[in-house]
Formats: C-alpha cells, sequence, structure tokens
C-alpha cells in the first residue's frame, strides 16, 4: 500500500491529527490497534481534559467542538491550590485571563468520539491492527504491520501514547521519571456547590484534586471529577473497596469540605510517569501528543500541548505540500521540533520541579508551601502569569 501520512494511534491526537490535515491533498492512513466499534464508541476512562481557550478554538476550527454535547463541556472558572488542612487558599481567578473563564472540562471518551466523528471519509482507519517493524531513509518510509501487510508512505507520525512503541522502534531514546504514585480518578456527586473552581490540594502524604463538572443530569446534585493520588499500594486498598466505605474514605480525604459524597462513575488508575524524548523527529518520522511529551497531569497541559504540536506540524506540512515541497524533510521537522521543544521543555521542568516540592511531606517542606501560597496569592502579576497560562 502506498500513502503520504501514517499516523501511528487512533487517540485524541491521532485524530486530530489526520482533522488538521484534511483537505491538504494528502492521503492518509491509521494504523490501530482498537476496534472498529471501540474507536467509534469509546468507553469511559476516568479522564477529565482541561482545555485551554486556544484548544478549544483549534478544536473549533476541526469540526471537533460543535460534537460535543454542551451539556459534557464543564466551565472552568477560577482555580484554587490548597495546602494541608489549612481552609487557606490561593486563588486564580478567570477575570485575571481576560476571559469569561480559564478554559473548560471534557471527558477524555467524548473528545475521541468527536474526533473520529470529524475524521474525513477518504481517510483509511485500519483498527485491530498493530506496527511491528518500522525503516525510514531519504526516500520514505515503510511500516510493516502484524498481519503482513507493509505501507510505504512519505512520513509517519507517532500519536500512541507516552510509552510510544513506535518511537522506540526508531531508536529514540526518552527521559522518563516515575514518581512512584498512583492517582484514582472517579465522578462523584456532593453537597457543597464548587462553584465551577478547581481544586489542587496538596496535603499530608497525599494530593487531591477536583475539577468542576456541571450538575448531575440524573438528580441535578453537585458534581465533580475527583483524583486521589497517592503510593500505589495505597490506590489498590482504596481502589478495591465497596462503594459505601469508598464514599466514606473520600469524604474523609477531603475533610468533609465537600459534605456527603458520592461516588456515580466507574474508578480509574494510573501510574504517574511523565516522559519528555530526547528527540521529536527522525527522518521521516514525527510524534505528537503524548508520544512527544507525556506530562504529570497537575498543571493540566498534556492535550493542549498535544494540540499545539499537532497545530505547528500540520501548518509546516500544508505549507510544503501547497508549495510543492517536501512533506517530510528534514528543515521541515527540524523546524516543528524546535518550535515543540521551546514552547513545552520550561512548562515540563517547572512541574517536574512543583511535583518534587509540592508533594513532600516533611514539616519544613509543608511551611515552606504555605508561605509560597500565601506570598502568591497577594502577587496579582505572578497570578495573572498562571491565568494566562491556564487559558492558554
Amino acid at each position: 500500500m502506498q500513502t503520504d501520512v501514517v499516523i501511528v494511534g487512533a487517540g485524541p491526537a491521532g485524530l486530530c491529527l489526520a482533522n488538521a490535515l484534511s483537505g491538504a491533498g494528502l492521503s492518509i492512513v491509521f494504523v490501530e490497534q482498537q476496534s472498529h466499534d471501540a474507536l467509534r464508541e469509546p468507553a469511559f476512562d476516568g479522564r477529565e481534559i482541561a482545555l485551554t481557550q486556544k484548544s478549544v478554538a483549534f478544536l473549533k476550527t476541526l469540526g471537533v467542538w460543535e460534537r460535543i454535547d454542551a451539556h459534557a463541556k464543564s466551565q472552568l472558572a477560577d482555580a484554587r491550590v490548597f495546602n494541608g488542612s489549612s481552609p487557606f487558599a490561593m486563588k486564580i481567578g478567570h477575570a485575571l485571563s481576560g476571559h469569561d473563564e480559564l478554559g473548560w472540562l471534557v471527558s477524555n471518551h467524548l473528545i475521541r468520539r468527536a474526533a473520529f466523528e470529524a475524521v474525513s471519509a477518504d481517510v483509511r482507519i485500519m483498527t485491530s491492527e498493530r506496527v511491528t517493524d518500522l525503516d525510514t531513509d531519504a526516500c520514505g518510509a515503510r511500516v510493516r504491520l502484524e498481519s503482513g501487510e507493509t505501507i510505504a508512505a512519505r512520513l509517519v507520525v507517532a500519536a500512541d501514547s507516552r510509552f510510544s512503541a513506535t518511537r522506540r522502534m526508531m531508536g529514540i531514546a526518552a527521559d522518563m521519571h516515575d514518581f512512584g504514585k498512583s492517582m484514582l480518578v472517579c465522578c462523584m456527586t456532593h453537597d457543597v456547590p464548587h462553584d465551577h473552581a478547581a481544586w489542587e490540594w496538596f496535603g499530608h502524604r497525599q494530593t487531591l484534586a477536583l475539577l468542576p463538572m456541571n450538575p448531575d443530569p440524573e438528580t441535578g446534585a453537585h458534581r465533580s471529577s475527583d483524583v486521589v493520588t497517592l503510593e500505589a499500594r495505597d490506590i489498590e486498598r482504596l481502589s478495591k473497596l465497596d462503594e459505601d466505605a469508598f464514599n466514606r474514605e473520600i469524604e474523609r480525604r477531603f475533610e468533609r469540605r465537600l459534605g456527603t459524597m458520592a461516588q456515580r462513575t466507574t474508578r480509574h488508575v494510573y501510574p504517574l510517569v511523565s516522559v519528555y524524548p530526547k528527540r521529536f523527529v527522525a527522518k521521516r518520522f514525527a510524534t505528537v501528543g503524548d508520544a512527544a511529551v507525556g506530562m504529570h497531569p497537575v498543571t493540566a497541559h498534556g492535550f493542549n500541548f498535544g494540540l499545539a504540536g499537532i497545530e505547528t506540524l500540520t501548518r509546516a506540512i500544508r505549507d510544503a505540500q501547497a508549495a510543492g515541497l517536501d512533506i517530510a524533510g528534514d528543515g521541515l521537522l527540524a523546524r516543528y521540533e524546535a518550535k515543540h521543544r521551546q514552547e513545552t521543555r520550561p512548562l515540563y521542568l517547572i512541574t517536574r520541579f512543583i511535583t518534587e516540592v509540592y508533594t513532600r511531606d516533611s514539616l519544613p517542606a509543608r511551611i515552606a508551601r504555605d508561605a509560597m501560597l500565601r506570598i502568591g496569592e497577594k502577587l496579582t502579576p505572578f497570578k495573572r502569569a498562571v491565568a494566562m497560562s491556564l487559558a492558554g
């Protein structure tokens, strides 16, 4: 088979890449391990994606945003950062960003479904298929599949997770930082309103997060996606509790600041590992999404970075195609890598620093955190910078 672009991985990043390249006169082939049914109706996976204003604008140009039900889009008005049991919080208000809200929260599986629905009919999607080998040279790329078929292409793009097997096939190493913890996520209802403010709560031997969601569609109760980060063995114990015991445990961990809490969805557990490859590109090869930058979720920039990289890469590819130039030329890919590294590296390192400093349990660390939050609350320029970052 011959094509212009092979995209490995039909997750939200890969699907958005295909939508961004649509109409440029390129033939595109997806290779995806999941079945066609799983792509058409992806299962709920617990993850709520915080989208910046910039990301929402890009999703609108791709025809993805309007395919998501309006009730499923939750306003992210403000953000609050807590330390330990203190009721004090550093508050980041949306007004500092110049927008009516900092961003929006949408379930990952709904973004995937909408992006899949938006894919052009002329894009070929090879489902239940796996890449077994890949090689590239100045003339092109060859992708060999488990079925025995070989696809010849001008460019291969890996969009197959932060642990990308395709990236490894190209010999690209990556710095991986295992935080030694896991996070449990699920949606819960509660008595106390969240006022559409996100919480980041650095507690003693735990980190909590609250992502504000629209009211429960069945009961009308206040609802949020709640994230508990603990050592792996503690998360395993928490994940196995019966529903009543689980509800009481989450109430206790949130110090009943949300009142009575009740689980409304399945629970999902994810290990915390951040990934930053040594390179984003190789000969006729590029990475996007988590395959390029796998962020710790504390700053909520993972998928937003993915969309930013996709926008940069597709603009370069479309310009090259329109000018009759090589869509996978060394110079083009090098410019994409340089810009995406410039956009992502500083915040990746800052996030590493935040998670190291703000999750230490020693008394001096807790005192230092409290002091930093109180100082930060008084520094409007600092809070404005944070708000602008959250808004994209």
